[in-house]
């Protein structure tokens, strides 16, 4: 991989890390916020696939390399999916704490 595009998935990894601490900001105690990994895996999808897909078609990145950069990137939706269902289940907790 040449540096420039070492540069450049850098610069994407850090945008996606961005956009998960702002979807984190948003969970509710609450729960309810499923449609937040959504939205965070459907930019991921029309915004960073499509531009990894073209640096490897241009063959600036291999098949694994390009593979790899996208499984971080689904891993981090995964990540905000499990803190999603950790925040649900200690409201879930809380609650039958105050009703027993």
């Amino acid at each position: 991989m040449e540096e420039n595009v070492g540069k450049e998935l850098e610069t994407l990894k850090g945008m996606v890390l961005r956009w998960k601490r702002s979807y984190l900001e948003w969970v509710s105690a609450d729960g309810g916020g499923e449609f937040l990994a959504q939205e965070f895996f459907e930019e991921i999808d029309t915004q960073v696939y499509p531009y990894v897909r073209r640096l490897y078609e241009c063959n600036h990145l291999s098949g694994p390399e390009a593979k790899e950069f996208l499984d971080f990137c689904y891993n981090e939706v995964q990540e905000l999916r499990n803190a999603l269902s950790e925040a649900e289940e200690n409201t879930l907790t809380e609650q039958e704490g105050r009703h027993a």
